[in-house]
């Protein structure tokens, strides 16, 4: 508890006293939160929710994961009611889930309970009916049970992503719901497990719990399935990055920071979840071409001859070729083999100007400046942010888009960059070198070597 920040711990503590304050109510109003023959169904769907929250799916933030323990509570709302709802998610607090502290089993339970009374309370508006189910009258416990599963799936979701958001300081792109739209439509549909439990209870009562535990397993392998995909997916970036980086001891870090500004301007201005986080691939992986430039190019101090400067602007180019088989970038491509086009058309490779550069090369190519001028080179100290700021609006129209130049001004307003630690200052001889990414120390070409 004291790890927390303390907003994180006032929004754990109104969780809590909402979710016993709903509880209170129900007593209050109806002297029991359950008949007494419904405490064997409460026994069953309490034990299946039990079951399915102590075997989640880990997801990309530490130590939070899902499951589709829901559909029990939900099956609760038909079978029992609001207040059973809640008693079957107020279960998450006795999970077996090795190593999951009494703070996140207090959240779990609360938040569970908060959610099973909002969904069955709008169940019982729309005309649900609880108790077991007549076959001849299912049919019109569909509807409100559809909108139950609409207001329990996302509100469990904000709930938690609250939680995750003040306690962790995870930022929006790093959440690991990346697929948002995809995963809310997903979690809906596993929301049917519960009508299945409730229709079944009908006929073959407890057993019904049973037999509906083989999908809920199904469910639960697909979304491990999903983000396993997607920390592959991260392992492979990371990889490719950490090659790149060997190169150049002055350039370590500089990919995820490119990454991060990128996709700060994305959000800036409005681009939707799957191109935010081919964007954060695209920075990530903007100088894989690198690996094909002789490093004695790269790092040689002093002008480069002609030969040596068309092997630098051949490097997008290069890292387009290197990437084209990953077949998860899609839009990232654009951004690898274009992001040192100019606004004024004097860039490379293919020296397009204004709105023939694709959206993401426009991107990159002011979080590429822009992270080159805050940090320490070989030659140099980091400039501050300010000074690159204003270097920035120096080039728009020129060298950067103004657009993203202005977008990428207010998220720093929003969110102040955090510049990288400080490496060993540079001996008083040190020699200016080029650097193919700072604006401001433009790359000297000598001809006719």
């Amino acid at each position: 508890m004291r790890d927390l920040s303390w907003p994180a711990k006032v929004y754990l503590l109104a969780v809590i006293v909402m979710a016993g304050a709903l509880f209170g109510n129900s007593l209050a109003t109806r002297g029991e939160l359950v008949a007494v023959e419904s405490l064997g169904i409460l026994l069953v769907l309490a034990l299946l929710f039990l079951v399915c929250e102590s075997m989640p799916t880990l997801l990309n933030v530490e130590q939070f994961a899902v499951s589709v323990s829901f559909s029990a509570a939900l099956a609760a709302i038909v079978l029992i009611g609001q207040e059973g709802a809640a008693l079957v998610g107020l279960t998450a607090m006795l999970s077996v889930r090795p190593g999951l502290p009494l703070i996140k089993r207090l959240f779990n339970g609360s938040q569970f309970a908060i959610c099973g009374y909002a969904a069955g309370s709008v169940y019982e508006v729309l005309g649900g009916v609880s108790g077991v189910p007549k076959v001849n009258a299912f049919d019109a416990l569909i509807g409100p049970y559809a909108a139950a599963t609409a207001v329990f799936v996302p509100l469990n979701i904000v709930l938690t992503l609250t939680m995750i958001r003040l306690a962790t300081r995870v930022g929006k792109v790093e959440m690991p719901i990346r697929g948002f739209a995809q995963f809310l439509l997903t979690y809906l549909g596993y929301g049917t497990f519960g009508l299945l439990v409730a229709g079944l209870w009908a006929t073959i009562a407890s057993i019904s719990a049973v037999l509906v535990l083989l999908p809920l397993f199904v469910a639960r392998w697909a979304f491990g399935q999903y983000y396993a995909q997607q920390r592959s997916y991260d392992a492979t970036i990371a990889a490719l990055c950490q090659a790149v980086e060997t190169k150049d001891y002055y350039t370590r870090g500089h990919c995820t920071r490119v990454s991060l500004a990128s996709t700060m301007i994305a959000q800036e201005i409005g681009m939707g979840v799957e191109r935010l986080r081919a964007i954060r691939y695209a920075g990530m992986l903007h100088d894989v071409g690198k690996l094909g430039v002789p490093t004695k190019v790269l790092q040689k101090e002093g002008a480069l001859t002609e030969e040596e400067f068309a092997a630098i602007q051949l490097h997008p180019m290069r890292g387009l070729e290197i990437v084209r088989g990953i077949d998860f970038l899609d839009e990232a491509f654009a951004g690898i083999m274009h992001h040192h086009e100019r606004h004024d058309g004097k860039g490379y490779p293919m020296g397009l100007a204004g709105s023939e550069i694709p959206e993401f090369a426009r991107v990159i190519a002011v979080a590429d400046a822009f992270d080159s001028m805050t940090s320490d080179r070989s030659y140099r100290g980091a400039r501050p942010v300010e000074v690159a700021v204003r270097e920035l609006e120096r080039g728009a129209g020129t060298q950067f888009d103004p657009v993203m130049v202005a977008a990428f001004i207010r998220a720093l307003e929003q969110e102040p960059w955090q510049p990288p630690r400080r490496v060993d200052p540079p001996p008083p001889d040190a020699k200016r070198i080029k650097d193919h990414d700072d604006p401001t120390m433009p790359i000297e070409v000598v001809t006719g070597q």
